[in-house]
């Protein structure tokens, strides 16, 4: 049997040990790390969450995290920016419609690769020893144990960057907030934040498990793990922004 693990920990060996914490307490937290995860749900449109969002000491963003021109809903600031390979490239092809020019480049800011496979690890080693590398073979690892990995196209499923991130803080702040995921009125909303001009429907892709997610943000907030953002009632009505 091929050692997969052996592979990968040569190219993580590789990366020098960060002399302090990826995240420290700012000045008048209480010593404590407060962070915001904040996805692209359309639950955000018209939520008016900027300020709170920017608040926290440390914002984590992912995927496309279009924000110019929707500062007053999704706030601002980025800390931690969590991304894979193709999440970077794909979204200029999908998001300069909405006024996506690239990530976030705050001052200070982090980046997080989501390696999606061991081409991805052979590709830091190639970076970390000036190397060029041009092939590389394929594999997945997962967590959140989806019964989508029974069917078919199982090889293909794994958990959504906004997971991987809302993990990623968990392991890394004391306390986390989470915007702009899914929760279980995701119908009354567009699937993306940023598509304000019109109601679309949530897309469900066949590489994730969005109900398995969603229950699993319901439980931790309900656990108070982590505080799920989730509208009112009276904020329920999908707003459609008039054009800029």
């Amino acid at each position: 049997m091929h050692s997969w693990f052996a592979d990968v920990m040569a190219s993580v060996k590789l990366i020098p040990k960060p002399n302090e914490p990826l995240l420290v307490p700012k000045p008048g937290s209480g010593g404590c790390v407060h962070c915001a995860v904040v996805g692209t749900a359309g639950i955000l449109n018209g939520s008016r969450m900027g300020k709170e969002i920017d608040s926290h000491d440390y914002v984590f963003r992912m995927n496309g995290a279009v924000i110019k021109g929707y500062e007053e809903d999704v706030g601002n600031k980025t800390s931690v920016y969590v991304h894979t390979a193709h999440a970077i490239t794909a979204s200029h092809y999908w998001l300069t419609e909405y006024g996506y020019t690239s990530v976030p480049h705050d001052e200070g800011i982090k980046f997080v690769l989501i390696p999606e496979g061991m081409r991805d690890f052979e590709w830091l080693e190639g970076l970390m020893k000036g190397e060029r590398i041009t092939v590389g073979s394929y594999i997945n690892e997962r967590f959140l144990k989806s019964e989508d990995l029974n069917l078919p196209h199982w090889s293909i499923v794994r958990p959504t960057n906004g997971a991987f991130t809302i993990f990623l803080a968990l392991h890394t702040c004391d306390t986390v907030n989470a915007y702009g995921f899914m929760t279980e009125d995701y119908k009354k909303y567009s699937n993306y934040y940023f598509e304000r001009h019109v109601k679309t429907d949530v897309i469900f892709y066949s590489n994730h498990d969005y109900e398995l997610e969603m229950k699993t943000w319901t439980k931790l907030h309900n656990k108070k793990i982590i505080k799920l953002y989730q509208r009112t009632d009276s904020e329920t009505e999908t707003e459609i922004a008039k054009p800029h």
